[in-house]
């Protein structure tokens, strides 16, 4: 039997929100986020992005691109609070729900509380429902993995509808640009399109061998999206995969004391967070953004899991201190603990580099 999976999206969530609990805001450009001189856009109003303004964006860069745009601050609490409110929607018709953010989920429908044949027919009462309790929008993807669910609920957005057959997958994902496939980056998207690589046919095209040796493990996913597969299973409980946190800098840190001195700060909120969450792992990942905003990621992987601060702290000091880390003024630093196993299982030692482009 064929699964039937949904994913839903919310539609620039956040502003949405605001704008819902505004009315004011409804029809102007809204950016969320902290507008101060280091600020970044958090979300953007569809309005906004007409501008180009874009998640992630400097807030000084958004109001450049949009001059008119209305800033206004994170409610964390409250978002997370309609989200919850969107949880129990789609508990009413399964409790196969796996939330990936406060405002995106997958639903395995395959059975569903209410007995429905048709997965778009959930999709479309999930819609309505959160319309009529919650005056915001969503977009919906119905597919038959969860890959192509996710594809299809981009697909017409905003406030889409959008199934994808398994008799459509091959034509769909035909045309489908190289950038619109789960894990393709820009800088993956740059080297595929240096290959000849552009739209799903062409990475069709291309062997596991291929892919496997230009990109790692990560070419046998592309291998298997690219034919339409995708066996993970939508998991009710998702186990907590990483732990992290980051801090942009009012000046950008142009020195090694600047770097070890902020360097200090985060672990000592990263051990927190750590211990909050009672989470141990095997690897350590340096994000560094650069002035400019382009960023590089540094990771190491211990054979055991990093115990404590002043391991934590002992390992970021050797991740600062590869070379690069001073090659630009530095604006944002972070780290992030991922790879738990038990410790019965070690670890491979590994270190990673990769370059990012913002």
């Amino acid at each position: 039997m064929e699964r039937k999976i949904i994913h839903v999206d919310m539609d620039a969530f956040y502003a949405s929100v605001e704008q819902r609990d505004n009315p004011a805001l409804k029809g102007c450009p809204v950016a969320v986020g902290h507008d101060g001189g280091r600020g970044v856009v958090a979300a953007a109003s569809y309005e906004a992005r007409r501008f180009g303004v874009r998640s992630a964006m400097a807030m000084s860069k958004a109001k450049r691109l949009c001059p008119q745009l209305v800033v206004v601050p994170c409610r964390f609490d409250v978002y997370r609070a309609v989200s919850g409110q969107i949880n129990e929607i789609f508990h009413e018709y399964t409790d196969l729900v796996e939330p990936i953010s406060l405002d995106e989920a997958f639903l395995d429908v395959t059975a569903n509380k209410p007995g429905i044949e048709l997965a778009v027919t959930i999709a479309k009462e999930i819609k309505r429902k959160i319309w009529e309790r919650l005056h915001l929008r969503a977009s919906a993807g119905v597919s038959y993995n969860k890959f192509l669910a996710k594809v299809a609920s981009d697909y017409r957005k905003p406030d889409g509808l959008c199934t994808i057959h398994p008799s459509q997958a091959d034509r769909f994902l035909a045309t489908l640009p190289v950038e619109s496939f789960w894990g393709v980056g820009p800088v993956t998207a740059q080297k595929m399109h240096m290959l000849g690589i552009h739209t799903g046919s062409d990475l069709k095209a291309c062997s596991q061998s291929m892919l496997t040796l230009e990109f790692g493990k990560a070419g046998r996913l592309y291998y298997d999206f690219a034919h339409g597969i995708d066996p993970r299973q939508v998991e009710a409980v998702r186990e907590r995969k990483s732990v992290g946190c980051e801090s942009t800098f009012q000046q950008d840190i142009v020195s090694r004391q600047e770097i070890d001195a902020e360097l200090v700060n985060i672990v000592d909120e990263l051990v927190r967070r750590l211990s909050k969450k009672n989470f141990k792992g095997h690897t350590l990942t340096l994000k560094v953004k650069f002035s400019d905003f382009s960023q590089i990621t540094r990771s190491v992987t211990e054979p055991r899991a990093i115990p404590g601060g002043d391991s934590i702290l002992e390992v970021a000091r050797r991740l600062t201190s590869m070379p690069g880390i001073l090659e630009k003024p530095v604006r944002l630093l972070g780290l992030t603990m991922s790879n738990s196993h038990d410790d019965d299982e070690p670890s491979e030692p590994y270190t990673v580099q990769l370059r990012l482009d913002i």
